[in-house]
């Protein structure tokens, strides 16, 4: 156990204060409490946490210091295949063919991505890069290549209403009791 010299302790609350994250700031407490003498078990009492979570803040504080409180960071592209800037790049080349006009497939993309990274991927990993870059899948809406515009307006205007609805031009009818 490492003890403080009061100028020491006094720094540490400093940037005790100075903490943003909830727990750092909480195990840097933690360590307060043990320098003001305190015991482990009462410091877990009072601050909700259990006796191992206050053993283990001492133990990287002692360890490491007031860095070592700090939240270590969890999380992010730990597998990337390309970094980000690779992607913009594999996606400008798309990008022209798309904004003539052309049909765009994600086999298309799979296939570019697949023969830069050197090995094979999936489908959900070319999703997500196209969501990470704002693109979004966008399909023409099918339709039957022997489709009449005109006949089909003609038949919304004279069908009849489905049995649910009321008709249109029917009068209200009042309810009578």
């Amino acid at each position: 156990m490492k003890k403080m010299a009061k100028g020491q302790l006094r720094q540490f609350k400093k940037y005790m204060g100075r903490e943003r994250d909830l727990n750092a700031r909480l195990r840097m407490q933690m360590v307060v409490m043990r320098e003001e003498g305190m015991t482990q078990p009462k410091i877990a009492e009072l601050t909700g946490k259990s006796l191992s979570t206050v053993n283990r803040a001492h133990m990287a504080y002692d360890q490491g210091g007031r860095m070592a409180l700090k939240s270590k960071s969890c999380g992010g592209r730990i597998n990337e295949n390309m970094s980000v800037k690779e992607e913009e790049e594999l996606l400008a080349r798309f990008a022209k063919a798309a904004g003539a006009g052309e049909m765009l497939t994600i086999h298309d993309l799979k296939a570019a991505y697949e023969k830069k990274i050197g090995r094979e991927t999936s489908k959900s990993t070319i999703y997500a890069m196209m969501s990470r870059h704002g693109w979004r899948k966008l399909a023409p809406r099918p339709y039957h290549p022997d489709q009449s515009i005109r006949k089909q307006k003609r038949f919304k205007k004279k069908s009849l209403p489905l049995p649910c609805e009321e008709p249109r031009d029917a009068p209200e009818r009042v309810a009578v009791g």
